[in-house]
């Protein structure tokens, strides 16, 4: 029996994916100022079990696809905490981290080349207050939490992108740190927060892994999200530590949920409520990805 964490050609959904997307993504309009700012994105961004998810690949694609192609790319991932705030290498050919463990050898020899993202890097750091400067690094490349949903979203590789660290824990400073990345959504820029709506690794159980169940810290973990997203409700969302059902389960540690309060700063309105693109379960963790409403 094959599954996407046991598949019989490693990333094989990902090879059937391709051929029928690129056409599709080599004609994506792309954005102009007429069409206003791009939203901001929060979305759920599996590992490489997500190439050997066909469905997944196509609600992705078929995101990217709804939206203008943007201009760059700025992605705060689950994967990369570091304090100041820090940027990923800017150069043509940023390499890939492969920051994950026991996998086939595939998924370690994929590669994203995408182009110089200097020019976005400029103007990240120019949008930071004097009081926090931004570390230009010289080396880190892109993490998994973003070059894994990107080959699904823009398998081209043609879009600058450009990671920034998430500096804090703390919902409030990640919601002023989106609220100054706003300005970018009016410039085609794609400003993306990447994380996994649950994501309790230390409980997973044979029955989640082999038979898709979904526990119960999990998908109530995920309605009671769903509900504060679509009420706009910033302040239970941000209480999610004392307030949210199946703590800590669904987030022993709060890295992959956080980078949404990137999101909905952004997003300039913050209390507004979202829309959800993409729900459902993969290995019991809530898929749970949403836009802003621009």
């Amino acid at each position: 029996m094959t599954s996407i964490l046991n598949p019989d050609i490693p990333a094989g959904a990902y090879d059937v994916f391709l051929p029928g997307a690129l056409p599709r993504a080599r004609a994506q309009r792309p954005w102009t100022p007429a069409d206003g700012p791009l939203p901001a994105l929060y979305l759920s961004h599996g590992a490489p079990p997500l190439f050997d998810d066909g469905p997944w690949i196509g609600e992705l694609f078929a995101w990217a696809q709804s939206l203008p192609k943007p201009r760059s790319i700025l992605i705060v991932s689950a994967h990369w905490e570091a304090a100041p705030l820090a940027l990923s290498a800017p150069a043509a050919g940023t390499p890939l981290v492969y920051d994950f463990g026991g996998f086939h050898p595939r998924y370690y020899a994929m590669t994203y080349d995408t182009p110089d993202a200097g020019a976005l890097a400029r103007r990240v750091a120019a949008m930071m207050p004097d009081g926090e400067p931004v570390h230009q690094h010289p080396s880190r490349g892109l993490d998994h939490g973003a070059w894994v949903p990107l080959m699904a979203m823009y398998p081209l590789g043609d879009i600058p992108v450009l990671q920034l660290s998430m500096p804090t824990h703390d919902p409030g400073r990640l919601l002023e740190l989106g609220a100054r990345l706003a300005p970018l959504r009016e410039e085609g820029v794609l400003v993306i927060g990447s994380g996994f709506m649950t994501h309790g690794l230390p409980f997973v159980t044979p029955e989640m892994l082999h038979r898709g169940v979904v526990p119960a810290w999990s998908s109530d973990f995920d309605a009671w999200a769903a509900d504060a997203l679509a009420r706009g409700d910033v302040g239970e969302l941000a209480a999610f530590r004392t307030r949210a059902p199946g703590m800590p389960y669904a987030h022993p540690t709060v890295d992959h949920y956080i980078p949404l309060f990137v999101t909905l700063g952004a997003s300039g309105q913050a209390e507004r409520p979202v829309t959800t693109v993409i729900d459902g379960y993969m290995i019991g963790f809530s898929k749970r990805s949403f836009q802003t409403v621009a």
